[in-house]
């Protein structure tokens, strides 16, 4: 999303506002123009370019096939929480894709690469291998330090997947679950504990204690 259109469209309705109040006491002379609506988070702007992307499409069912194969092996269902496409990652990718097109061709040309080497050495596309063997290319291309030189464009296009699907998965209702993250929550604060009071000779005069410290629970 382009942030410095916001802020552009942000100084504008402040502007606004300021003109709108100082011309309050003067008889107006034409309509006041309205002033932009907001959602909490996007511009006009940015709703629009968002349902443009929405109603695009990049990938292609067999290009999708593949990516929701390999969300689902980098972050698999557990006994904690769902998938990486029961959290919609795959949805998530494409349009990222299509918001940041420098992904683009790093995305496809790892999905071709990937279909190659399934096809030299199991004569099958990756959707079309059978679990194991998806797996044994996969971890060939896993882990940067062992993986083979020649297996380079592999390590890059996997790196970037899984970079991608960590990001959608951890930012979605399901993610963020698994995370188990609560954000701020509300509290209760009874004060410095009486030991560290005694230990520096101190202590809370009542009007602290009724006001400030203690707290109907």
């Amino acid at each position: 999303m382009d942030r410095r259109k916001y802020l552009k469209t942000l100084a504008v309705g402040s502007l606004g506002a300021t003109a709108l109040l100082n011309q309050s006491c003067e008889t107006p002379k034409e309509k006041t123009p309205e002033l932009p609506t907001f959602t909490l988070d996007r511009t006009p702007d940015e709703l629009k370019r968002e349902q443009q992307l929405l109603s695009e499409t990049f990938f292609d069912e067999h290009e999708m096939k593949t990516i929701r194969l390999l969300a689902d092996i980098i972050i698999p269902k557990d006994e904690t929480s769902g998938s990486a496409s029961d959290a919609n990652v795959p949805e998530f990718i494409e349009f990222i894709v299509k918001d940041m097109p420098q992904h683009q061709i790093p995305m496809r040309g790892g999905l071709k690469w990937l279909d190659l080497q399934c096809m030299k050495r199991f004569n099958a596309d990756f959707a079309s291998c059978t679990a194991a063997q998806q797996i044994e290319i996969i971890d060939e291309i896993a882990y940067p330090e062992k993986a083979r030189p020649e297996l380079a464009q592999g390590v890059a296009f996997f790196n970037r997947m899984r970079d991608l699907t960590a990001c959608g998965f951890f930012t979605s209702e399901i993610g963020i679950k698994d995370l188990g993250y609560m954000g701020n929550q509300p509290n209760q604060w009874d004060g410095v504990p009486q030991d560290v009071l005694d230990q520096y000779g101190m202590k809370y005069d009542e009007r602290t204690l009724a006001e400030s410290v203690k707290f109907e629970s």
